[in-house]
């Protein structure tokens, strides 16, 4: 049987930030997970979960830790990790048997993770109804919770104010705002491509990554090929002609070429806010203008907290991510750290009120879709990302015949 995410409801994403919605209960059956969501705190003595995480989120967890150890007198080990590693890390550490019990990551690791069965649902129960339904759409698979989130994210199109005093509703309007600067659109690609900051465009074509059923499940067929596919690649190549995209730009020279005054466009995350707020630039953030006439919609993304399959203790750690973590005073500080909107519902409602900017990402995500937690997704990212740098650059003289080659070599993986 074919196991698929839910897709993050799109209009939820925003409508369910505003109230609370309710998520799926408990799933009779799953492994003793479940954590007590009462007052009276457990007495652990003699227990220590190990817990990674990178160095940003720290001190917030590492408060939330000290809390729980004064409660319930369980040790929290806290080991931070490179958030780019991690995954890989917890893989090698979870098949020599060393893995710690807890582990911060993204949903759509979600697929590959079960797949290696490296994780345990964690029942969230009434619990489920104070977060907000996008959140923990994220984390089910196959009705049950394999996650307590955190953070939900997504990119935008973050623009400074005193360069451009509007916001431009399609790409050619954002261009032809930015002429004169020396760069038209800080876009993130570098040498082996970026399709996640790419696929606003690409959906803004029709060309989805893979195709949905009629419940929302993201299937293993492929959609982004056929003349959606085409008319995106050829868009891709007029743009490397044009020098509009660049294969030079990598993450760091993007933030650079915004906060420099390069250029009066930024597409990123929630993530380059504090640098760019270091330098007193005054932003808005706006939907991303539309390449290919229909909405330019990004991935979203939810972070969150897994427990480890092979953890001596999961209802302690679950009891830890749901008594302790999931609350109003450590989701803010997660959020005030990385600027992502709290999965919490009331301090999602607390972030929109008090920002501007986060309150822009949030409408953002009314058009974003989910990133696909699919194993399946696993073979995409290099072809993907490989083919647009071909295209941009200029080294695939048919951009056309280079995106059929593309879905030709994914399908070939996907069948093995």
């Amino acid at each position: 049987m074919r196991r698929s995410i839910r897709t993050l409801g799109v209009a939820a994403a925003v409508v369910a930030l505003s109230a609370c919605s309710s998520g799926p209960a408990a799933t009779s059956g799953a492994p003793a997970t479940s954590a007590p969501t009462t007052s009276a705190a457990a007495d652990y003595s003699g227990v220590t979960l190990t817990m990674w995480v990178d160095q940003d989120r720290f001190k917030a967890v590492d408060a939330a830790a000290k809390q729980f150890t004064e409660a319930t007198h369980a040790k929290v080990t806290l080991v931070t990790k490179d958030a780019g590693k991690m995954r890989d890390e917890f893989t090698a550490a979870f098949d020599a048997g060393t893995a710690p019990d807890i582990l911060l990551g993204a949903h759509d690791w979600l697929g590959g993770l079960i797949q290696n069965g490296a994780v345990s649902p964690v029942p969230l129960g009434d619990k489920a109804s104070a977060f907000t339904k996008v959140a923990v759409d994220a984390f089910t698979y196959d009705g049950q919770t394999y996650g307590v989130p955190y953070a939900i994210e997504n990119i935008a199109l973050v623009r400074n104010t005193k360069l451009a005093s509007s916001a431009p509703a399609t790409w050619d309007d954002m261009i032809a705002a930015a002429k004169g600067s020396k760069v038209p659109v800080a876009l993130q690609v570098s040498e082996n491509g970026d399709a996640y900051h790419m696929y606003p465009m690409q959906t803004s074509f029709g060309a989805k990554v893979f195709a949905q059923d009629a419940s929302g499940s993201y299937t293993t067929e492929l959609a982004m090929g056929g003349d959606a596919g085409h008319a995106f690649a050829n868009w891709l190549g007029q743009q490397g002609k044009a020098k509009n995209i660049v294969v030079s730009m990598d993450g760091d020279k993007a933030k650079s070429a915004f906060i420099n005054g390069q250029t009066p466009f930024y597409i990123t995350g929630p993530w380059s806010i504090a640098d760019i707020k270091k330098a007193g630039i005054d932003i808005s953030v706006d939907p991303i203008p539309s390449a290919g006439g229909q909405p330019a919609a990004p991935f979203s993304g939810v972070q969150g907290f897994y427990v480890s399959s092979k953890s001596a203790n999961p209802i302690v750690a679950a009891d830890f991510l749901l008594n302790y973590i999931a609350t109003d005073e450590v989701q803010t500080q997660l959020y005030k750290v990385g600027n992502r909107t709290p999965a919490l519902t009331s301090a999602a409602e607390k972030a929109l009120a008090d920002d501007p900017i986060t309150k822009g990402f949030a409408a953002v995500a009314a058009q974003a879709v989910p990133m696909p937690s699919i194993p399946e997704m696993n073979a995409v990212w290099t072809y993907w990302g490989k083919t647009q740098v071909e295209i941009i650059s200029g080294k695939a003289s048919d951009p056309a015949k280079a995106w059929d080659a593309m879905i030709a070599a994914i399908q070939k993986d996907l069948k093995k």
